[in-house]
């Protein structure tokens, strides 16, 4: 590993989509090159909106990236959904800096994959210890790597990176025939408010799942108008641009699903989804007219209904929300990892990192018990 270079680049776009595809592979669509560099290219995630694109990449013998850390160099902890702003201020508070930080991530996008994208396995080492030397050579306070797949999680323990745990709320497909199947394994009640949640949601509306060539630019404008005001309403701006969906369905348009609600054939609602190998990932959604229980119906049911028809292993509906347990989702960790350059800071978030494990553990059981699913079923 000593003999091991790494190279920093100054964007996704610097690398060849092959060349980053062949590391990033095919499960997960937010780490390939289509959706980051969409992100970049848009204005979305740049150095003007505080996402500056660093990826880090170690070459194989064939001189190829063969191990690549989508990173960004950081000034401020917007668009994450990792908090760590109580840590940002106990740092500065103590005489220290925080920002710039190094934040290894898809940006805007609270969704568990790879963050080490490997072709060459053994290369994770080498990787992990560059991000560590950007950190220490540029005088940054610490690096990031968020919503962690958990078979990656060892990776990083391995490299000595603080483990951190959160949950959020996925949807497990049983094998279920159909969402009738699918109620079936849930308690009387919890059933019956279920479809009655459904038939009010959709009553006098038209329900259309648009994917590839289906979706036009009318009907990226009409999302762009729910997305604006959901992202002015929860941050203040929208962190996207208009012009990233137009890439995202120049580019991965196979792999989006657009659900419209249509009064009058007008779209009033929507949510934007992508397909991964075996999961469906709901990301956006918005509404010019207030529909009682139109939300968990576009971003909830019809996923569940699409994950059944196409045989997906999973739902994963976005952060937080607990009003999602009553609507068969269920409690998943999900992981972080994290590198402290000040060893007394290091300390110090180290012990709160070891109590907070133990509360997210309690949560999840708990939060487990109050599903809607029959008992011993």
């Amino acid at each position: 590993m000593s003999d091991t270079v790494a190279r920093m680049e100054r964007g996704v776009a610097a690398f060849p989509a092959d060349e980053w595809d062949a590391c990033a592979g095919d499960t997960n669509p937010f780490v390939s090159h289509a959706f980051l560099s969409a992100l970049e290219e848009s204005g979305s995630a740049t150095g003007r909106t505080g996402w500056q694109p660093v990826p880090i990449a170690v070459d194989g013998a064939d001189g190829r990236a063969a191990a690549i850390l989508p990173a960004y160099a950081k000034s401020h902890s917007q668009g994450e959904y990792v908090f760590d702003h109580a840590w940002a201020d106990a740092l500065e508070r103590a005489g220290g800096r925080y920002y710039p930080k190094l934040q290894i991530a898809v940006p805007f996008s609270p969704v568990p994959g790879p963050r080490l994208l490997l072709r060459d396995a053994s290369l994770a080492p080498a990787l992990l210890a560059a991000a560590e030397a950007v950190v220490e050579q540029n005088g940054l306070s610490s690096a990031h790597a968020t919503f962690v797949a958990p078979e990656q999680v060892p990776l990083f323990e391995a490299a000595g990176w603080l483990i951190r745990a959160d949950r959020q709320f996925h949807w497990a497909n049983d094998g279920y025939r159909d969402f009738d199947d699918f109620l079936d394994r849930l308690a009387s009640r919890k059933r019956k408010a279920i479809r009655k949640e459904r038939a009010a949601a959709v009553e006098g509306l038209e329900i259309v799942h648009l994917t590839g060539a289906e979706i036009e630019e009318r009907h990226w404008d009409a999302f762009w108008r729910f997305y604006q005001d959901t992202g002015a309403r929860k941050w203040g701006q929208p962190y996207l641009t208009r012009r990233f969906f137009t890439l995202l369905g120049e580019r991965m348009g196979d792999a989006v699903i657009l659900m419209l609600a249509l009064r009058g054939g007008k779209p009033i609602a929507g949510a934007l989804n992508l397909v991964g190998r075996d999961t469906l990932y709901g990301r956006y959604w918005g509404a010019t007219e207030e529909v009682p229980f139109l939300h968990f119906e576009l971003c909830y049911y019809q996923a569940i209904d699409v994950a059944i028809a196409r045989g997906l292993k999973t739902v994963e509906a976005g952060a937080q929300g607990s009003h999602k347990l009553a609507r068969g989702y269920t409690p998943t960790p999900t992981w972080s990892a994290h590198y402290i350059a000040d060893p007394g800071f290091r300390r110090a978030v180290a012990d709160y990192l070891v109590r907070e494990r133990e509360a997210v553990a309690e949560d999840i059981e708990v939060l487990t018990e109050m599903g809607p699913f029959k008992r011993g079923g």
